[in-house]
């Protein structure tokens, strides 16, 4: 299997030529530099190895043509407020070394000329709190004030921004944060030339109404017409902001192409260069024109439905589509493949792919959770990547090995040897402080939605961004029904856990199996997190009727008839609970009242030492069937 494989969609490109989706992208980086109003670039689904050439295309296009080009500043997980704002600078004054502040990359230098910083998020969907009240302050502001200890400075930012998101996880984003990016393109199957330039091949069309860094450009003016055909080009109840950057990307584009009056072609040409699907009039012939004309543009709609006769070349005349009725495949039955529903995961086609996606958003995406733990933040959490040591803590082994084994040769030493230079650490996610593990007796439910009674309960965890671990017993799908299966979940919008709220009812209730099973995870969860867990929640929705032996659900061999054995395992196995750190742990057993035998639950909930939560309402538990499957 090639690395390129995921690109076989779409054609590549002959050697030292751009195709028709790389050329589209640098017109759009170039409105960028351009207009310090389109600083921000969103680029959805492109493919995570062209992320450092086209940021070093940006870079260039950002840079003086004879001199330097932009440098890049990398944001991800583990960006903090400290290290983007601000920068710590020893310098040798006449007292001795002196130690200022000075600002920090996202603010870039005064001087006037001066390169702008360009950022780089390789994944906006994972960058972190910090980094994202900083897109949402500074992109699309006229001034930026930072007080900071040691700083205080009032500016105009002028660093441009590439981010680059997943269409899949545009509904988790804010509306804040993606509507701060005034250029947003779909860049799925980008291909760029292959030859040996590199970066230098998308920047290959360098407008010249750049110029140099710093330069103000000769702007065009803006007419009553193009701005009432920008409300025409998007829905009625579409947002400001929307109609705002689409005019301002016309009139840059109107500014490349050195006009002097943004005109409503103009308007259809930045449409179609972000991938809006633009209207044609009824008699229109397609043309040839250069991309220096507006309406050269076409829409990615066109490109997709008449790709191939694109390609081929009519010497005779202007290319023509003829359409036909002929089906050239025989439809078939849709088939759902990956783990998430509704089959794989679709990329969208639309610069707005947040109208599309699921909105499944965190509570407060752009504030911090609360933060009770002691220790450094950069040594919890999962590892989601690795960057260059900065101390000796949380050093990421394997990386750092692999790079002191690429240098042992010119090193030539006997042993091996590792450099400063190699140390590589962790970048870790922030770690959850609030846990909620939910046991779930499917053999309880019956004809009762218990989602009213887990509403609390999942709401806390939502609002506190905690991880979820849910265990379940009496599961007519499970692989074996004298066990207990259990899940860990990052936080409640996983949509396993929606999955696990409505499966079947089977015959067997390992309860004692399943209350062990919650007692492990939060015994791992305190060993693994010590004091970095705060809050712990175990609710227990069962009518405490176990037919199943602790003994049976190790062995997975049932011998005899059980009686009351699983109900008096289950009782001992809760009363390890009563060991546990009461001051953060809360339990909650919510009552189905089933009737015979509906004391279980609270005699259940006595050994846990937590409450009983009345799960059915009142008229619920007198029309409901007495008895029900999973009776011991």
């Amino acid at each position: 299997m090639s690395i390129d494989q995921p690109n076989r969609r779409r054609p590549a490109a002959a050697p030292g030529e751009p195709d028709h989706l790389a050329r589209r992208l640098v017109r759009a980086l170039a409105c960028s530099v351009v207009d310090p109003a389109l600083a921000g670039v969103l680029l959805f689904d492109l493919d995570p190895w062209l992320v450092e050439p086209v940021a070093r295309a940006f870079a260039e296009l950002l840079g003086d043509p004879d001199g330097p080009s932009a440098t890049p500043v990398m944001l991800g997980a583990d960006s903090r407020d400290e290290d983007m704002w601000t920068r710590p600078v020893l310098r040798q004054g006449h007292e001795g070394i002196v130690f200022t502040m000075e600002p920090g990359p996202l603010l870039g230098p005064e001087d006037q000329g001066a390169v702008p910083p360009l950022v780089v998020v390789p994944d906006l969907a994972r960058l972190s709190v910090a980094g994202m009240r900083a897109a949402v302050q500074i992109l699309e502001a006229d001034v930026a004030v930072v007080e900071q200890t040691g700083l205080r400075r009032t500016s105009r930012p002028l660093a441009r921004w590439l981010a680059v998101c997943r269409s899949v996880d545009a509904g988790r984003l804010s509306p804040h944060l993606l509507d701060r990016f005034a250029i947003r393109m779909p860049v799925a199957g980008l291909r760029l030339p292959e030859d040996d330039r590199g970066a230098a091949a998308l920047s290959y069309a360098r407008p010249a109404a750049l110029g140099a860094p710093g330069t103000p450009a000769v702007w065009a003016a803006v007419t009553d017409e193009a701005v009432g055909h920008v409300l025409e080009l998007l829905d009625p109840d579409t947002s400001n902001r929307r109609a705002l950057s689409l005019l301002r990307l016309a009139r840059a584009l109107a500014t490349l192409d050195g006009e002097r009056a943004t005109t409503p072609d103009h308007c259809e040409a930045a449409a179609r260069l972000i991938g809006l699907s633009v209207p044609q009039p009824a008699e229109s012939a397609d043309t040839d024109s250069g991309l220096s004309q507006p309406s050269a543009i076409p829409s990615p709609s066109d490109a997709g439905l008449h790709r191939d006769a694109r390609d081929r070349t009519d010497h005779d005349g202007p290319r023509r589509f003829e359409s036909t009725t002929e089906q050239l495949l025989e439809p078939e039955p849709a088939e759902g493949i990956g783990g998430a529903p509704g089959g794989a995961l679709r990329e969208s086609m639309s610069p707005y792919a947040e109208d599309d996606a699921v909105p499944l958003r965190d509570f407060a995406p752009l504030h911090n959770p609360w933060q009770r733990t002691a220790g450094p933040s950069s040594t919890r959490g999962v590892v989601v990547g690795t960057q260059r040591a900065r101390d000796l803590r949380d050093l990421a082994y394997v990386r750092t090995a692999r790079e002191a084994a690429v240098h042992q040769r010119v090193r030539r030493s006997e042993r091996f040897t590792v450099s400063p230079v190699d140390l590589y650490g962790n970048v870790r996610a922030a770690a959850p402080e609030r846990l909620l593990i939910l046991l779930l007796d499917h053999t309880c439910r019956g004809d009762w939605d218990w989602q009213d009674a887990l509403a609390p309960f999942l709401q806390w965890a939502y609002i506190g961004r905690a991880a979820v671990q849910v265990i379940e017993v009496g599961n007519a799908e499970a692989k074996d029904e004298l066990r207990a299966e259990s899940f860990a979940a990052r936080n409640v919008l996983d949509p396993r856990i929606l999955a696990a709220l409505y499966r079947p009812a089977g015959r067997a209730t390992p309860l004692a199996h399943g209350i062990e099973q919650a007692r492990q995870a939060l015994l791992r969860a305190f060993r693994q997190r010590g004091n970095g867990l705060v809050e712990v929640w175990l609710a227990v929705l069962t009518d405490g009727r176990g037919n199943v032996p602790l003994r049976a659900s190790r062995t997975g061999q049932l011998e005899g008839p059980v009686g009351t054995e699983g109900v008096e395992d289950a009782f001992k196995a809760a009363a390890r609970f009563r060991t546990m750190d009461r001051t953060r742990l809360h339990v909650a057993v919510v009552d189905a009242a089933r009737r015979p035998y509906e004391h279980l639950p609270f005699r259940l909930a006595d050994r846990l030492g937590g409450t009983v939560v009345e799960g059915r309402l009142a008229e619920e538990r007198d029309t409901s069937e007495n008895g029900g499957r999973g009776e011991g």
